[in-house]
């Protein structure tokens, strides 16, 4: 994996998508945490990962700067009650994890594709950041927020906010400055 070029573009993605937002990628990197495999699944539990996201933001937030923290990972994660998740994340809280694993075309059978590859993650990551904003699952389906079930729906999707989630963002991000 070009982990530095996947990052930056994932960057550049969340910058363009919410052009409010200041967002950098950090040079740390957190192990992947053992406890969080399940052997007879052979994919990782998402909690643990954004636990683990969410003490690191706990830490480094007295040292620098920032609102949300999004963690991307390479391994397959899943939640209870669904066989694998593309990310998850806090609602309303600071930290979410991505997982690039499944959003590879190779997984599907395809042959690589840098640019797909690289939308979808996008999307992801801008689908959970918007959960970390207080947007909840979008029933438009171009909508970034709109749940993906499967990568198909992940495809069909825009990586931006529908006309209504981005009124919902703006509303919030005026209500935090009237405090």
């Amino acid at each position: 994996m070009k982990e530095k070029e996947i990052l930056s573009s994932i960057q550049d993605g969340l910058i363009e998508t919410l052009p409010q937002a200041r967002c950098s990628v950090s040079t740390d990197s957190l192990p992947i945490p053992k406890i969080a495999y399940n052997i007879s699944r052979r994919q990782y539990l998402s909690s643990v990962f954004l636990r683990n996201i969410s003490d690191y933001a706990a830490t480094k937030g007295n040292r620098e700067e920032f609102n949300k923290i999004l963690g991307v990972t390479d391994v397959d994660l899943y939640a209870p009650g669904l066989n694998f998740i593309f990310g998850e994340a806090q609602f309303l809280g600071k930290a979410a994890v991505i997982s690039l694993y499944r959003l590879r075309p190779e997984f599907y059978g395809d042959q690589p594709d840098w640019d797909l590859f690289v939308e979808r993650a996008i999307k992801e990551a801008v689908h959970e950041i918007g959960h970390t904003i207080g947007l909840r699952h979008c029933p438009n389906p171009p909508c970034v927020m709109h749940f993906s079930l499967h990568i198909g729906i992940t495809d069909r999707k825009h990586k931006e906010f529908c006309g209504k989630c981005r009124l919902k963002i703006e509303e919030m991000l005026n209500m935090s400055r009237d405090l």
